[in-house]
C-alpha cells in the first residue's frame, strides 16, 4: 500500500468515526438520522467533518497518516474543539456533559485506531 492510499483510507476511517458519532448521538436522543427538517445528521456531523478536516490540513495527515502523535492527536484536537466551537457559532448545543462524552469518543476513534493499526504494525516488523 503506499501513501496515497494510507492517507485516503485513513481520512476514510476518521470521518466514518465521526460520523458513527453523530449517529450514535442522535439516536440516543430519540432525535433519529433525519430529524424534524430532514437535516438532522448533516446538521450535527458537519461541525466535527470541518474541524477534522482541518486537523488533517494541520498535521498534513497526508504525510503520516496511521501515526497517532503526528496525526491523530492533531485531528483529534481539532475535530473535537473546532466541532464545539463552530456548534456553539451555529446555535447548537454544547453541554457540559456533551462536551466530556464527544471528547472522550472521538479520542477512542481517532486516535485508538492507529493505536491499534500501529501496535499491529510494530508486531509484524512492518513500520507503522
Amino acid at each position: 500500500m503506499n501513501i496515497r492510499q494510507a492517507a485516503a483510507g485513513a481520512a476514510a476511517i476518521d470521518a466514518g468515526a465521526i460520523v458513527v458519532f453523530a449517529v450514535i448521538g442522535r439516536a440516543s436522543h430519540d432525535e433519529g438520522i433525519l430529524g424534524a427538517n430532514g437535516l438532522g445528521l448533516l446538521t450535527t456531523v458537519w461541525p466535527f467533518l470541518v474541524g477534522g478536516a482541518l486537523g488533517w490540513v494541520i498535521a498534513r495527515g497526508w504525510k503520516h497518516p496511521c501515526d497517532w502523535k503526528q496525526t491523530g492527536a492533531i485531528v483529534w484536537a481539532s475535530t473535537f474543539v473546532g466541532g464545539m466551537l463552530l456548534r456553539l457559532a451555529s446555535g447548537q448545543g454544547v453541554q457540559v456533559s456533551f462536551v466530556i462524552v464527544a471528547g472522550i469518543f472521538l479520542a477512542l476513534f481517532l486516535i485508538g485506531w492507529r493505536v491499534v493499526s500501529g501496535a499491529i504494525a510494530k508486531r509484524r516488523g512492518l513500520k507503522p
